[in-house]
């Protein structure tokens, strides 16, 4: 397994346990001691402007993560994408050129930029454990954690962006630049905030199956079900 541990250099970047907080020395602060977070419900992140946020986006049958990713990670060019169908959470685990079920998940050169991988059978079966359309684009924000010694950024399959594609009277379908989210978002503004606290833990390896490029070709699970092999097509 590669060594990352020197890759995450900024203190603030994986927090451990409650932030350390200085209150400024005049200000006024009321000691109450009856405060709880019952009945309040953390606002959903997806509600804010996110741009520096980690995110992965399934789109057009292609999987990307963008450059908040890349940031957070400046010497990894590698990674295994793990789906856990049953807790519908993905893991992104940062990985080596040589080691099995890994591929290149940016451009290389003196800047990385995210790379678009082709994924026709992986998409799919997103969309399939999903019920999502796949005329849409479905973006996920997701944290960079630690477990054990190891860096992985996951991802709640149940919290997506949803960017519906769009086809105007005799032009070319488009993709609709203000999101929509589920329906069962309406009336809430968030998860309750003991929920909030379990909803990113992750057991690695538990219960993920492991998607890969295989022979250079496109993402598919890693088993001994033969899928027949597409061309990787990268914008």
């Amino acid at each position: 397994m590669m060594e990352i541990e020197h890759n995450i250099t900024a203190p603030d970047t994986i927090p451990a346990g409650k932030p350390s907080i200085k209150v400024q020395a005049e200000a006024e602060v009321i000691q109450d001691d009856d405060f709880n977070y019952d009945g309040y419900q953390v606002v959903r992140g997806e509600f804010f402007a996110h741009v520096h946020e980690p995110s992965i986006t399934f789109n057009n049958r292609k999987v990307s993560l963008n450059t908040a990713c890349l940031n957070r990670l400046p010497t990894v060019d590698y990674v295994k994408i793990l789906v856990n169908p049953s807790d519908l959470k993905i893991a992104v685990q940062p990985s080596s050129e040589d080691e099995k079920d890994s591929f290149i998940w940016c451009s290389k050169g003196e800047k990385r930029k995210p790379k678009q991988v082709t994924c026709r059978v992986f998409f799919a079966k997103i969309m399939d454990l999903m019920d999502w359309n796949s005329d849409n684009r479905y973006k996920l924000l997701g944290k960079l954690i630690r477990s054990g010694d190891e860096y992985l950024f996951t991802f709640d399959l149940t919290t997506p962006e949803i960017f519906q594609r769009i086809q105007p009277d005799g032009g070319k379908p488009v993709s609709v630049r203000t999101p929509v989210f589920p329906a069962e978002w309406k009336n809430q503004f968030g998860l309750p905030v003991d929920e909030h606290k379990k909803r990113l833990q992750v057991n690695i390896f538990n219960g993920y199956t492991v998607f890969s490029l295989k022979d250079g070709q496109t993402l598919e699970p890693s088993s001994d079900t033969a899928i027949p092999p597409t061309e990787e097509d990268v914008l």
